[in-house]
């Protein structure tokens, strides 16, 4: 798996998670985001659907009679009903699950620095995990580790 840490900064995730959701896409591959809170998910839906006017960020919300026809689905677990092997965990919360997918994006603001920190040295001593750490520059995320 490859774990990789996002640092939004000042920039709210609703702006910045739709950049990774569209190279996804682009690269024919599926979405799974994670937010606990109903609230942050219809947030990241408007922001799907406004982010990129000229293009079209297919997406939905888990529940939906077509779960598994949705290249991004938005979930408030790591269930991957349309088959995503990407997963986003958007509220900067790790989860175990998220073990069972090929590439994990963990989105976190200054304040999740330390709970960021701490799920980083948890994969320490994984060789099985490659961790890699990004910052967003000039509205492009940036390879830092």
């Amino acid at each position: 798996m490859t774990l990789g840490f996002y640092l939004c900064g000042t920039q709210p995730v609703e702006r910045v998670l739709p950049l990774i959701a569209r190279a996804a896409t682009n690269g024919g591959q599926r979405l799974l985001v994670v937010a606990g809170d109903a609230g942050l998910r219809d947030t990241l839906d408007q922001a799907l659907w406004q982010a990129f006017p000229a293009e079209f960020l297919a997406h939905g919300q888990a529940g939906g009679a077509h779960d598994a026809r949705q290249p991004i689905l938005l979930s408030e677990d790591c269930k991957a009903a349309n088959g995503a092997r990407l997963l986003a965990l958007a509220d900067g919360q790790w989860r175990d699950e998220a073990e069972g997918f090929e590439r994990v994006f963990l989105f976190f603001d200054d304040e999740g620095r330390a709970a960021a920190r701490s799920t980083w040295k948890q994969f320490d001593n994984r060789d099985d995990v490659e961790r890699e750490f990004h910052e967003l520059e000039n509205g492009k995320w940036v390879k830092r580790a």
